[in-house]
């Protein structure tokens, strides 16, 4: 477990070896949540930035047309 403090202000000051950890940056964005009473932080991820790195798989909009076709027909037939 690592300790961190709160400012004078309210501000969080999670240790150095956190921010490298979950790679933060000076000014990024981060969510908070609270969940049963636990405080949970998470990096706030940019639309651009997801859209940037590249894919794990292949598709062509053909093939995404093929599959939303054959599941809207699955899905009549029930």
């Amino acid at each position: 477990m690592i300790t961190g403090i709160v400012g004078s202000k309210g501000e969080l000051f999670p240790p150095k070896s956190i921010r490298e950890q979950m790679g933060l940056k000076k000014g990024q964005k981060i969510i908070y949540q609270v969940l049963n009473g636990r405080l949970i932080v998470e990096k706030y991820i940019e639309l651009e930035e997801i859209l940037s790195k590249s894919s794990k798989i292949e598709i062509s909009f053909d093939e995404i047309k093929g599959d939303r076709k054959e599941l809207s027909e699955e899905i009549t037939n029930r």
